[in-house]
């Protein structure tokens, strides 16, 4: 099978479920999370970038609680996840600590990896943690968020983040070692399938057995984060995280299931960006502006000549030359009047025109595509 080669990947998000932190008392497993947190030091000694989407609130705060998940109604499931969300944290910074590394956390719902304005708040969030050189620990936001609004697995969350931060890579540690053409355990035939190009409709055909008594995602979530992901342009490695340095073990040639990414994250998010977007309105840049983009520099106010349409933040617009002929599509990190306001001034001058601090950029670079070459 294809080994697994971490010299590849910057940008690691990695998942950890339920059923590996906590045991069946909800109590976390800190012997595990100990190796865990030795594997994850041991990649930022490499240089890589670790983002964790850890589940475990509902656990914990349920052993805390008394209340049992199977027969608890959505308020005792937020009451327990409020409970338990203190503990988990605590347990990672703990973990983390003894290897001097600082973690933050951060909880996210459904409408904030999908609503354009949120997306780019918690884009923001996460790449200052990291520029701090601080691991992110990221939860579901389940004391808020209600069935109908919530993703109910982190399986896919993770997969959300990976498309968020641009990583390049997404580990699914679980409670088996990858994909197989049947369920294996109910055939003694199934077959692991060690790679995977494309998550096909043959391939989800193949998921099969239910979730976990603790956790919440099967092997069909897992295959459904691997589609977002490498859609994304993010590999994404589903192996067997019971053991006590499940990444170790990976490294050196455990068994898993890798799912090949189409392209770069780079790439994939400039072809959604050229492609999948009605625009709203345009910018239109001076020639220093324009020389400015082509050389793969963001967008900056000051080269912004006249702003038109209305929009708002996080919507895309066009980007226009002085001739009027569009250059390229971003999402615009500013509303329409706010643009306005600013259009024209430099960086120190946005907080006078605003009356409060803002972004140095009108539109980042990772939110920019250029359709010509200026």
């Amino acid at each position: 099978m294809p080994a697994f080669d971490v010299a590849r990947f910057k940008r690691l998000v990695v998942k950890i479920g339920s059923a590996l932190l906590t045991g069946a008392d909800g109590r976390v497993n800190r012997r595990w999370l100990a190796g865990v947190a030795d594997d994850i030091a041991a990649l930022r000694t490499e240089g890589k970038e670790v983002l964790v989407v850890s589940s475990g609130a509902i656990a914990i705060g349920g052993a805390i609680l008394g209340i049992a998940r199977r027969r608890a109604r959505l308020d005792e499931l937020q009451a327990a996840a409020a409970a338990g969300q203190v503990q988990l944290v605590h347990a990672w910074q703990e973990a983390l600590a003894a290897h001097g590394i600082t973690v933050a956390q951060v909880l996210l719902t459904l409408g904030d990896t999908e609503d354009r304005r949120r997306w780019l708040n918690a884009r923001g969030t996460l790449s200052r943690l990291l520029a701090h050189d601080v691991v992110p620990v990221i939860n579901e936001n389940d004391t808020v968020a209600t069935e109908e609004i919530r993703y109910g697995d982190n399986d896919r969350l993770a997969a959300r983040v990976a498309q968020i931060v641009m990583a390049d890579g997404l580990l699914l540690l679980s409670d088996v070692d990858g994909l197989y053409d049947a369920d294996p355990q109910r055939r003694a035939d199934a077959r692991h399938v060690p790679e995977v190009e494309a998550v096909t409709e043959e391939v989800m055909s193949m998921a099969a057995g239910p979730a976990s008594g603790v956790g919440s995602g099967g092997m069909t979530t897992k295959l459904l984060a691997a589609r977002i992901a490498t859609h994304a342009g993010c590999s994404t490695i589903v192996t067997d995280g019971t053991r006590e340095r499940p990444i170790a073990a990976l490294i050196a040639g455990a068994r898993h299931t890798i799912f090949h990414a189409r392209g770069t994250p780079a790439a994939a998010r400039k072809q959604w960006l050229a492609g999948a977007l009605e625009v709203r309105g345009t910018l239109t840049l001076d020639d220093g502006a324009v020389r400015a983009l082509a050389a793969g520099h963001s967008l900056l106010p000051v080269g912004v000549t006249a702003v038109s349409g209305s929009f708002s933040r996080g919507d895309p617009v066009s980007i226009a030359g002085a001739d009027g002929r569009e250059l390229g599509r971003g999402l615009v990190a500013y509303d329409s009047s706010e643009a306005a306001r600013i259009a024209g001034c430099r960086s120190e001058e946005i907080a006078a025109r605003l009356g409060y601090p803002g972004r140095a950029t009108m539109v980042h670079r990772n939110d920019l595509v250029l359709f010509v070459n200026p």
